[in-house]
């Protein structure tokens, strides 16, 4: 009999259905139209999205939340299946389907309109057998899902023996630290972006909020910045890590690939410095196209391009 080695991960909280169009710069006035190359539907959230990208890169994957029972949850449902991620504990409620509309600008930015919808009770039933079973548990979006909620089931992984990450929708307002600091202590490794990550601490550069944050608790932080290198805060020191290199059409999803890639590293053996550097480069399959769920591409092909890289 064959041992499903994967590693076990679940997700919980945030899952979104984006529309995304491609390319878009400019908004025609009143009823004018504009001709795009693309628009497509695609699952996403710093739940769901990352979700899709570990179901990607081999993992086994359960994904936790809601939908609305509307046209829009079934749908997110079907696509994330489709992906290999396991939506039995997507479970559908009377809110709507979270969904977002992301203009695509062509230099692959995009502002975005969003409903917050069924994610406000993401954590209102949680599996705690699935907890307790999983290698990892990534929780994104933990500002929607209440800092009770969250603690406990960071504290009932840890207790199980598994790692635990979070991931963040909120933007950088200082006033979400009070949301945000208090789970720090029970988290592995904390994943903001730059703007979250001085916002919160109120620093003035990345590598004082890096500190901030691992003063308040975090074990490890790694800080994506865009197009510059990540900074990571680990057993008291911060180091920078070079970006992979992308050709940028979209840039939606590249969060979430990049927390994908990390936690799959680390729980591959890896230390924080490889771990962010194979979060880049997932996060550059990615991004190369439209679409969190964009790429063709496996754990192995993302390894053999970072040795070529390395050569």
């Amino acid at each position: 009999m064959m041992v499903d080695a994967r590693p076990r991960i679940l997700t919980l909280g945030a899952h979104v259905l984006d529309t995304i169009v491609h390319p878009v710069d400019s908004i025609p006035e009143g009823q004018g139209s504009l001709l795009v190359e693309e628009i497509k539907i695609s699952p996403a959230g710093s739940a769901g999205g990352t979700a899709v990208v570990l179901a990607k890169l081999g993992a086994h994957i359960q994904s936790v939340g809601a939908v609305g029972n509307d046209t829009a949850g079934p749908l997110l449902k079907q696509l994330l299946a489709a992906e290999g991620v396991d939506v039995t504990h997507l479970r559908e409620t009377e809110l709507p389907t979270s969904a977002s509309v992301l203009p695509i600008r062509s230099d692959g930015s995009r502002p975005a309109l969003h409903v917050v919808g069924a994610n406000a009770f993401a954590a209102d039933e949680v599996p705690w057998d699935a907890v307790e079973a999983s290698d990892h548990v990534h929780i994104g979006a933990p500002e929607l899902l209440g800092p009770e909620n969250v603690t406990e089931i960071l504290q009932r992984a840890r207790e199980h023996g598994a790692t635990t990450s979070l991931d963040f929708l909120v933007g950088g307002d200082p006033a979400f630290a009070p949301l945000i600091l208090p789970l720090l202590p029970y988290t592995d490794y904390v994943l903001p972006n730059a703007e979250q990550a001085i916002g919160w601490t109120e620093s003035a550069t990345l590598h004082v909020a890096a500190r901030a944050l691992g003063a308040a608790g975090a074990r490890c932080v790694a800080i994506t910045n865009g197009g510059d290198d990540i900074v990571v805060f680990e057993d008291g020191a911060v180091i920078e890590v070079p970006i992979f290199k992308a050709e940028v059409v979209d840039t939606s999803g590249g969060g979430d690939a990049f927390s994908a890639g990390f936690i799959l590293a680390k729980l591959r053996g890896r230390n924080s410095q490889e771990a962010a550097r194979f979060g880049s480069a997932t996060a550059a399959q990615v991004v190369a196209g439209v679409g969190t769920d964009h790429g063709d591409y496996t754990e192995e092909s993302i390894t053999a391009l970072l040795n070529e890289t390395q050569r």
